[in-house]
């Protein structure tokens, strides 16, 4: 697969099959750039892709190949939105699932290092790259029972800002997005589909939505190429902490 061969910029997003990543797709696509939408699920993503008149690219981010495959078939990439992550299990570190764990590491951390390491090259050639990172608060906050999303989330979060200082000269911007509270289906894969549990989460409060996100991105990737928005830290109104919420009843 190839990107098509004139002027319009060209956009990888992770994790586009739903929630941030889809609203991304559409929000980019809006702005003129074509919208390489990569996920797991093929159904999902061709959907996305379709809608938007985008390229739907199926691959995992914890898999070598995959990866290695996605980055061969570009001849272009302006943009890289790393956004596929998540969190599994809410437990105390005493009662730690190693599975989930391994799993969130491999994922937030491991899989935006191989996405960005193998798509660094083309981010570089295209002379004005930007590569944004999807964190979260919890990337430099901590709560009971969430030390392995948080450490997970750190490490990411470190792994960015580390970059950013060693592509210091080169044409190449790094924006770390860091949100709090946003409802999508992030609770329900976290609790295992546990629907009610996953609306607990965002009960009595008005939370971010997929969108909000999405529109951060949108404006970030608009900005002059001397313009380097390294962090952006998005909560709603009703959050002040990783702990903090004002509820109403």
């Amino acid at each position: 697969m190839t990107t098509p061969h004139n002027d319009r910029r060209v956009a990888v997003v992770t994790g586009a099959s739903a929630g941030i990543g889809a609203a991304t797709a559409k929000t980019l696509a809006s702005l003129g750039f074509h919208v390489v939408c990569v996920a797991r699920r093929a159904d999902r993503i061709e959907a996305v892709a379709a809608e938007i008149g985008g390229t739907a690219i199926v691959a995992d981010v914890t898999d070598d190949d995959a990866v290695d495959a996605l980055a061969a078939g570009l001849d272009r990439v302006d943009v890289l939105v790393n956004n596929a992550g998540g969190a599994r299990g809410l437990e105390p570190v005493a009662a730690a699932d190693l599975d989930h764990w391994r799993w969130m590491w491999e994922t937030n951390v491991l899989g935006t290092l191989r996405v960005t390491k193998a798509l660094l090259p083309a981010l570089e050639a295209s002379g004005d790259g930007l590569i944004v990172t999807v964190t979260s608060i919890a990337a430099f906050e901590v709560y009971d029972n969430g030390g392995g999303y948080t450490s997970a989330k750190h490490a990411q979060s470190a792994l960015h800002r580390t970059l950013r200082g060693e592509l210091l000269g080169k044409p190449v911007r790094l924006t770390e997005i860091a949100p709090g509270a946003v409802h999508t289906d992030f609770s329900l894969l976290r609790f295992d589909g546990d629907a009610a549990r996953a609306d607990a989460v965002y009960a009595g409060l008005t939370p971010l939505v997929a969108e909000d996100i999405a529109e951060v991105i949108g404006f970030v990737a608009t900005r002059p190429s001397h313009v380097d928005l390294d962090q952006i830290v998005i909560r709603p109104r009703d959050q002040a902490s990783a702990t903090r919420y004002n509820r109403r009843t």
